[in-house]
């Protein structure tokens, strides 16, 4: 990710520095629109406010980056977009001069990002899509790393479970686009023991969680239980028809007549 938080603040810094060409208020001030070209070769054009940048603007660096959008008492606070030297993009909200919010970031190698930031990294739910190999994760983040329950889509496979520190951990699953789900475990294993002294000296190294299968299911698709809609035939045959409700009736009855008579007359034991 590129890091311009030295050149930003210098960018703080040259607000009331530099030749300015625009609009002033009773004061003095630098207020509406207006164009300033600061000493180190940055370059605002915008909105001013007591002589803060405050509102729409395109503020350009000398060594090719430029932001264009809100700005709130010389701090990117809004929407804007950030186009940074090495190619990389972020377009999406800001907050106090830092990506917060939603906002989309697409990085020099082709990755790209789409979900919550806070306080400039990745942190909440979100969608890292990798270039070169197609894979996908969707789910959760925690200060740029990945996070809580999410899912990692590749070609033919992916996996659901939650991770811990960019890993995998604990109980998940694998599914196959063959029609099967493996069903297991992360487990996270520490290092070997390398010695008492050198166990005091340093704090043990975790290792790769390690995957522990359990058993392997058919694929399992959702159906919603919907109740089948009669046909246009058998929905035409409950019709009400007098002549037939007249012979069912008739004949209810005379059954009705011959169970009395049994039941009068049983016969002899």
């Amino acid at each position: 990710m590129s890091d311009l938080s030295s050149e930003e603040a210098e960018e703080e810094a040259e607000a009331y520095l530099g030749e300015y060409d625009g609009e002033r208020n009773s004061e003095g001030e630098r207020h509406g629109r207006g164009k300033a070209e600061l000493p180190n070769g940055d370059t605002y054009e915008g909105e001013y406010e007591h002589s803060l940048r405050n509102g729409q603007g395109t503020y350009r660096f000398k060594n090719g980056a430029y932001y264009v959008g809100e700005y709130l008492q010389n701090k990117k606070h809004g929407h804007g977009t950030f186009y940074y030297p090495d190619g990389s993009k972020y377009e999406g909200s800001w907050v106090d001069g830092q990506r917060h919010g939603y906002g989309e970031y697409t990085y020099a190698n082709g990755d790209t990002y789409a979900g919550e930031w806070f306080n400039d990294n990745r942190h909440g739910q979100g969608t890292y899509i990798y270039k070169d190999t197609g894979s996908m994760y969707g789910g959760g983040w925690v200060n740029g790393i990945q996070e809580g329950e999410a899912e990692l889509i590749h070609l033919n496979h992916r996996y659901r479970g939650k991770f811990l520190n960019g890993n995998p951990v604990g109980r998940g699953k694998y599914i196959f686009d063959i029609g099967c789900e493996q069903h297991g475990e992360y487990i996270q294993s520490e290092e070997e023991d390398k010695g008492e002294e050198e166990e005091e000296e340093e704090p043990s190294l975790l290792a790769a969680p390690k995957w522990k299968a359990t058993e392997i299911t058919k694929l399992i698709h959702w159906m919603p239980n919907v109740e089948k809609a009669p046909s246009p035939n058998e929905a035409s045959s409950e019709v009400f028809s007098p002549t037939k409700d007249t012979e069912e009736e008739d004949e209810r009855i005379r059954e009705e007549e011959d169970n009395e008579e049994g039941e009068e007359y049983p016969g002899e034991e």
